[in-house]
């Protein structure tokens, strides 16, 4: 018998003595991803700041809050004939050192937009068509950002974020990502206008990519858009629906103030899903009261559950069938990729297939902690039950390692390995599964832990964390103890363990000799038992017994 207790003492003319020990219950964090931000045709042919405010209130983000993080600018550029990319760390720590493991970055491509060319300024139209294959490359290669130490953007869950041009770029990126064998865990297109494409006439422009439909690897496409009928030439190019997508038609009149400009509100009102405070600005315009109000649905809790919401980092369900206006309207799940069986919203052909697919990039698409608790609770030596979806077209051999980890970060040396796995490859026409995955506790130290699985075929590799977090409690871990009076002459006395102890209650009048009162294996945390006090003074301590 291990004498781990603690003491609670009652009198008959006392309430009673109630002793607590402090619980720590983590705030579940979404992280670990790259999410890149980009920007559309730019009248002046300078780069939007709005980019770099929505890049820079991320961190800030409520179920994020990250104290420290990533965020990189990179910029494309050409003379012509060549292409160029720049990278520089405009806010946070490198990648290697932060707790979250987030990566974020802005995208300016704003030399190749179309912009004014003015005096002494070097600026071309360059299809989104030319663009995209430029940015997949970044994405894909080791040798980009040094900071990476080696490591690909492509190893990271990936959301592309894009408006007006941005969202054909963006949709081509998803696209050429494809070929590779590489998902998108999110696409979110703002206002999409491929110039001289989808019906688009755009006199005097390239003819961009299409951003009509969603690729066969892209998991969830969120699309937000209003239609004005005003045309480009008035500045006010129309966005359009996509076939795929959960489609948020934003109306004129939802869109009043801000900009004053209805393509410029849609950016806008995705920022003010990101930033929640009344007022929010993104550089250019204002979210005020009366925006919050009048610019998003009821059910959108004025913007705190709708756009960024539905990201990794946001966390919101995007299988849910929640219609956000009125009956008929889409539903998020609309957007949810359901053309490789039930992974989680049914079965339907929504999406469109790819050209080619090498498949040379293995693929961790869901990865959940079975239940529905944000913080996990088990005892030390039990299992904890997982899902993991995943995909690999390749032909080499295929490892799967699981982590806890004690943050967000799979490039910092704080995770314990605990289970390797070597699944057959699936094809690029096939999602496989495994539908509960124990992962085992023996060993771990006592903790709260997020959940990594690392994928790789030897030369790709690729990383994606549960949402959900886990608290690990070991089973030897003391019970605690409280007391309610009832009545006059009885108390309450409440044992507080974990599931699966053997505890004794005992009695004792000056805590000399304790006598067993009763003895009870949990079942659940909390055990309560009634007992009348004698006279003098009783005292209660709970053992643990093995």
């Amino acid at each position: 018998m291990r004498n781990l207790s603690i003491y609670a003492a009652g009198k008959k003319l006392l309430f009673g003595v109630l002793l607590f020990l402090s619980v720590f219950i983590p705030h579940s964090t979404k992280a670990a991803g790259v999410t890149i931000i980009t920007h559309g045709y730019e009248l002046d042919g300078d780069y939007p700041t709005w980019v770099t405010a929505m890049a820079d209130e991320i961190p800030n983000y409520s179920s994020l809050s990250a104290t420290n993080f990533t965020i990189y600018k990179i910029t494309l550029t050409t003379d012509g004939s060549n292409y160029y990319y720049q990278w520089q760390r405009t806010n946070g720590s490198p990648p290697t050192v932060t707790d979250t493991g987030d990566i974020i970055i802005e995208l300016d491509w704003s030399q190749m937009d179309g912009g004014l060319v003015g005096v002494g300024l070097n600026n071309y139209d360059l299809s989104t068509s030319i663009v995209a294959p430029i940015l997949s490359y970044v994405i894909l290669q080791t040798n980009i950002i040094s900071e990476l130490n080696g490591h690909a953007l492509a190893e990271y869950p990936i959301h592309l974020i894009g408006h007006s041009r941005g969202g054909s770029l963006m949709n081509e990126v998803s696209r050429i990502l494809g070929t590779n064998g590489v998902w998108v865990d999110h696409l979110t297109t703002l206002d999409p206008h491929p110039l001289n494409n989808d019906g688009n006439i755009d006199l005097g422009y390239p003819t961009d990519a299409s951003a009509e439909n969603t690729y066969a690897n892209v998991l969830f496409h969120d699309n937000y858009y209003q239609v004005t009928g005003l045309g480009a030439l008035f500045g006010e190019p129309d966005g359009e629906p996509t076939a795929g997508a959960y489609n948020r038609l934003l109306s004129v009149v939802e869109l009043t103030g801000g900009y004053n400009n209805d393509h410029s509100n849609v950016h806008l009102w995705y920022h003010g899903t990101v930033e929640l405070n009344t007022p929010a600005n993104d550089t250019g315009a204002t979210i005020t009261g009366t925006e919050r109000n009048n610019w998003w649905y009821t059910s959108e809790d004025e913007g705190v559950i709708a756009g960024f919401y539905y990201s990794l980092i946001g966390g919101g369900d995007r299988t849910s069938y929640f219609p956000l206006g009125l009956p008929g309207d889409p539903m998020i799940r609309d957007g949810y990729n359901q053309s490789f069986g039930d992974i989680g919203a049914g079965y339907s052909n929504n999406r469109t297939p790819l050209p080619s697919n090498s498949g040379t990039w293995p693929n961790i698409i869901k990865f959940n902690i079975i239940g529905t608790n944000v913080v996990n609770t088990v005892t030390a030596g039990n299992l904890i039950g997982t899902t993991l979806y995943y995909q690999y077209g390749g032909s080499s051999n295929l490892t799967v390692q699981i982590y806890f980890d004690r943050d967000f970060n799979p490039y910092n040396s704080n995770s314990v390995s605990i289970v390797s796995l070597h699944p057959p490859a699936t094809g690029t026409s096939a999602v496989s599964y495994y539908s509960n995955l124990g992962l085992t506790t023996t060993n771990v130290p006592p903790g709260t832990y997020s959940i990594y699985a690392k994928m790789t075929d030897g030369v790709h590799t690729r990383y994606l964390y549960t949402p959900e977090t886990v608290t690990i409690i070991s089973n030897l871990q003391p019970p605690i103890l409280d007391i309610q009076k009832s009545g006059s002459a009885q108390f309450i006395i409440g044992i507080n363990g974990v599931s699966g102890q053997k505890i004794i209650l005992q009695t004792s009048s000056r805590l000399q000799n304790w006598t067993p009162l009763a003895t009870n294996t949990l079942t659940t945390s909390r055990w309560t038992y009634t007992n009348s006090l004698p006279a003098n003074v009783q005292f209660y301590r709970a053992v643990l017994s093995q």
